[in-house]
């Protein structure tokens, strides 16, 4: 475990990472990461372009609780009666095996219990990340117990929390540890990640953290080109494509008005950025596309997985479900099921952070 000092050390450099960061500036590299080392070094931040946050974490062990995501995937609240129409965990890969060697490569996400979107975004994410490093055994961690606890009661499979994973890795006579987070954007939940991690830096020679997918002005415009190129079809002059992230009422909130602000700057007037938890509402970006001439409306989540959010809160029959908001205003309307983790080209951006990530722990 760190020392006291060493502890400083890490939050001391988080913190400066985060007064120095902004979403809007581009003099940061976004192939940047943060590095502990064992052997007494202090522990660097090179966070390009990070998102200052004030939120409170996502995790919670209480099934009622509210608080609000900051890892653009989703928060589930599990129902008495469950779920069992999201797909067969048994094809998802849980990745919690022993025999790791001395390089690990742990993705840490927020997770969902949605067993198909789980392996089409999420494991399809690791499985990128396997493919590209092969030197390196690729295993998972949900920072959700909440979600670990759900599919471990619904199906019989259990999925390793970080802590888990990081005994499991420490057990394993790990080396190096590269950690690659699967969340969207810096904030609190990326920071308590790196502290979490730092209290197990003198189980490992080096540890070293990869960006998320908002990090960078790159990085936004590589998300755009994903997303307008992953809609193309839709695009027909008619149509209104509509996007729902998570949202939050902290600061790092400001990622969406920045890729709304980016989408019409280069001229995706029809293209909208909206929230479920914050702003923009589902009735701003409602009188947005009232403000045009559209007789269509795409929904999307823009979130790494497709699950609670995506099928409820967007697709879902509740009057106040963002589908039901457009059909009463007499639209027709067609929802998108799918995470951003099943787009090759979102996942080839996790992919260069994690090498930057790789390429500081071998350099």
């Amino acid at each position: 475990m760190l020392n006291s000092k060493r502890i400083a050390a890490l939050l001391l450099s988080l913190c400066m990472a985060a007064s120095m960061a902004a979403c809007g500036d581009t003099s940061g590299d976004s192939s940047a990461a943060t590095t502990t080392e064992k052997a007494g070094e202090t522990v660097s931040a090179e966070e390009s372009a990070a998102e200052e946050s004030s939120e409170e974490p996502a995790q919670s062990a209480d099934e009622d609780s509210e608080e609000e995501s900051e890892s653009g995937q989703e928060e589930e609240e599990v129902d008495e009666e469950e779920n069992y129409d999201t797909g067969d965990a048994s094809l998802d890969k849980v990745r919690n095996e022993d025999g790791i060697g001395e390089k690990e490569l742990l993705v840490v996400s927020f997770g969902t219990s949605f067993n198909d979107s789980r392996r089409l975004t999420i494991g399809a994410i690791e499985d990128a990340l396997e493919g590209a490093f092969p030197e390196y055994s690729v295993r998972r961690g949900f920072t959700a117990n909440i979600i670990i606890d759900h599919v471990n009661r619904r199906d019989g499979i259990l999925i390793d929390d970080v802590d888990v994973a990081l005994d499991r890795a420490v057990d394993n006579g790990v080396k190096t540890l590269v950690v690659q987070p699967t969340h969207l954007m810096h904030g609190l939940e990326y920071n308590d990640l790196v502290a979490q991690v730092g209290e197990y830096a003198d189980g490992f020679d080096k540890v070293v953290f990869g960006e998320p997918l908002l990090s960078s002005d790159e990085d936004f415009k590589r998300v755009e080109e994903a997303i307008v190129n992953w809609t193309a079809d839709y695009n027909d002059g008619k149509t209104a494509i509509c996007f729902m992230g998570h949202g939050t009422e902290a600061e790092s909130n400001e990622v969406y008005a920045k890729m709304q602000d980016l989408l019409t700057e280069d001229g995706y007037d029809n293209y909208f950025v909206g929230t479920v938890e914050a702003e923009p509402s589902v009735d701003d970006v409602l009188a947005l596309v009232q403000a045009g001439d559209y007789e269509r409306v795409i929904l999307e989540p823009l979130m790494v997985v497709a699950g609670d959010h995506a099928n409820n809160d967007m697709a879902g029959d509740e009057e106040d479900s963002w589908k039901s908001v457009f059909e009463s205003a007499g639209y027709k309307v067609e929802c998108l099921l799918r995470g951003l983790g099943e787009n090759e080209d979102i996942r080839q951006i996790y992919i260069d952070h994690a090498k930057a990530a790789v390429d500081s722990a071998e350099g």
